[in-house]
């Protein structure tokens, strides 16, 4: 199976054990996506700050920074806050576990052992969420751009009015300008005008 270099995301795997690394590395191969590690909270929030992506699959129990306490600092940075965290458990994991983990924004929970399949499935899907976003953003700046350019013509066409004005052009320009004060307004945060 071929990926579209344009279509591949980034997953951050964050593990302070090596063989877990490898593992998760194994499972998430068939993706085709860039895995990045990381080996502590430290590096999982300097690897986020450097690079996007589209998913973090975090372990719970790593000494200094755990998964918590690396998922909560992700979450406070505005660069990094809609990453979504799946957070990966041991079976000792308390229902507390579960209640601290969303409540700091983690998206999902896995289980150790994992379930190669189910794993996928779920990084799958955020894969596509990530994807599909990037998507989105892009239409709305394409929009942008297009009124952007619409506002640049008639202003261009009000500069021209304006050189070449006489005093029976003055009614035709205040329409003009009223027309560019709408558009305007519409690009404008908070402006509800329908498109």
């Amino acid at each position: 199976m071929s990926i579209n270099p344009a279509d591949q995301c980034s997953i951050l795997i964050v593990d302070d054990m090596e063989e877990n690394l490898v593992a998760f590395e194994a499972v998430l191969g068939p993706l085709h996506q860039r895995l990045v590690r990381a080996q502590s909270g430290e590096q999982a929030l300097k690897c986020m700050l450097r690079q996007e992506f589209a998913v973090v699959l975090l372990d719970v129990r790593m000494p200094d920074m755990d998964g918590f306490e690396t998922a909560a600092n992700i979450k406070r940075l505005d660069q990094t806050k809609d990453v979504p965290i799946i957070l990966v458990t041991g079976t000792e994991a308390g229902a507390d576990y579960a209640y601290r983990g969303y409540a700091i924004g983690a998206a999902d929970f896995i289980t150790k052992p994992i379930d190669p399949w189910v794993l996928r499935t779920k990084i799958s899907t955020f894969l596509d969420l990530h994807r599909k976003n990037r998507q989105l953003a892009l239409r709305a700046v394409t929009a942008d751009t297009d009124r952007l350019t619409e506002i640049t013509e008639r202003l261009t066409q009000i500069e021209l009015l304006l050189r070449n004005r006489t005093e029976a052009d003055t009614d035709g320009l205040a329409d003009r300008i009223g027309e560019l004060e709408r558009t305007v307004g519409g690009l404008l945060p908070g402006s509800m005008e329908c498109q």
